[in-house]
């Protein structure tokens, strides 16, 4: 399979992740269909994805996007401010600098106790579903998914919390080949948020 065909799929993909808010696997799978490729098409990996959400970004959404990137970050800075005793982590499109208003803010949390952030949440009235995804360690982990109010957007957006173990957060912040890494505690998002040109 050529690389044009993988770069094809990745720009394909990447539309649907901003037009659609998919994450990267359910959007490279679409891809390939509406494509009319075969499922043995060499998809693209999450990087070649997020380089063509970037793209994308910059051609179709220049205007609206940096705000309404800017509104989910404030509202995750708020939950991880509210959640501080978890050792909140943002990770994901808003933490990564490629959200627009259709995605959802992910935070880990880095629990003693994994139910300790449930009992939390329930004293102070929140509603939440209780799901699993899958765990660095190889097996499930709760996320607990809720709706919440995000004031810039001025309209609710998805907030999912994966409850870690505590020892997981030593391995959770190696960079990757680009220096970039996938998560950040609230004071590494407030520089970010401070800088002239976040992304």
């Amino acid at each position: 399979m050529s690389t044009h065909i993988t770069l094809e799929i990745a720009a394909s993909a990447a539309r649907l992740v901003v037009e659609e808010g998919l994450e990267y696997g359910p959007a490279k799978r679409r891809a390939v269909k509406q494509l009319g490729l075969n499922g043995r098409a060499e998809l693209p990996d999450n990087q070649q994805v997020e380089d063509a959400v970037v793209e994308y970004l910059a051609v179709f959404c220049a205007d609206t996007q940096p705000q309404e990137l800017a509104a989910l970050r404030e509202t995750a800075a708020l939950w991880m401010g509210r959640l501080a005793e978890f050792r909140p982590h943002l990770t994901g499109a808003v933490w990564r600098g490629t959200a627009t208003r259709l995605n959802d803010i992910h935070l880990q949390l880095y629990c003693d106790d994994s139910k300790s952030a449930e009992i939390a949440l329930l004293d102070k009235g929140v509603d939440y579903d209780v799901g699993s995804v899958p765990g660095p360690r190889g097996h499930s982990v709760d996320r607990l998914s809720m709706t919440v109010q995000c004031p810039g957007l001025q309209e609710a957006v998805g907030l999912h919390l994966t409850i870690l173990d505590a020892d997981d957060l030593r391995g959770a912040l190696k960079p990757d080949a680009k220096g970039k890494t996938e998560r950040g505690d609230l004071p590494a998002l407030q520089r970010m948020m401070a800088e002239p040109n976040p992304t």
